[in-house]
């Protein structure tokens, strides 16, 4: 008798189970004129997140003589922001190094405190808020010595981008020697 109950009470319990399961895959039914509603869910995912890209190989901005400016553009520069978030802001920064050329002595050495950056104003921009050029104009620029806000978004949600070119201008020294000089302009983002 004691195995006959366990036995119907195990029927019993995979009979309710199997009565739940029905339940939840039914359809529901609703009267004539009554509103008869499904709940429909989705997921928003986030893309490749926060980057920056910079333009490849070296940027040539020109030639003058000891004591002249050198001024041209560096190339887009653009912040992708596949973050999705609720409040989507990010600032952009740049810094540069010294440009030297032949073994880098005094005279074969422009400093990056000689060297300025200015961003200009966005050449391109996708999704909503509020974009802040770090320099708009040439009487913004700042010089490459210290880490400045090149751009920045201060408002707005989900994804967004902003282009911008920025101009490097060099205050050729005037013990400065004949040669090519390389040095580097670098950006983040955060």
């Amino acid at each position: 008798m004691k195995n006959l109950l366990g036995a119907l009470g195990a029927g019993v319990a995979v009979a309710t189970a199997t009565v739940a399961v029905a339940l939840t895959s039914q359809a529901d039914t609703c009267p004539p004129s009554t509103a008869c509603p499904t709940t429909v869910i989705f997921t928003v995912t986030a893309g490749d997140g926060l980057q920056i890209t910079v333009p490849g190989g070296s940027a040539d901005i020109g030639n003058g003589t000891p004591g002249s400016q050198i001024s041209g553009q560096l190339g887009s520069i653009t912040v992708t922001d596949q973050r999705t978030a609720l409040t989507a802001s990010w600032t952009a920064t740049v810094w540069g190094t010294d440009f030297t050329t032949g073994g880098g002595s005094g005279a074969e050495t422009v400093p990056n405190s000689a060297v300025s950056y200015w961003s200009g104003p966005a050449t391109a921009k996708t999704g909503t808020g509020t974009f802040v050029p770090g320099q708009p104009t040439a009487s913004d620029a700042e010089t490459l010595d210290g880490y400045y806000t090149a751009f920045s978004k201060i408002s707005g949600s989900g994804d967004n981008s902003a282009t911008w070119n920025p101009t490097i201008v060099v205050d050729v020294p005037t013990q400065a020697v004949t040669g090519t000089y390389t040095g580097t302009v670098s950006h983040s983002v955060a």
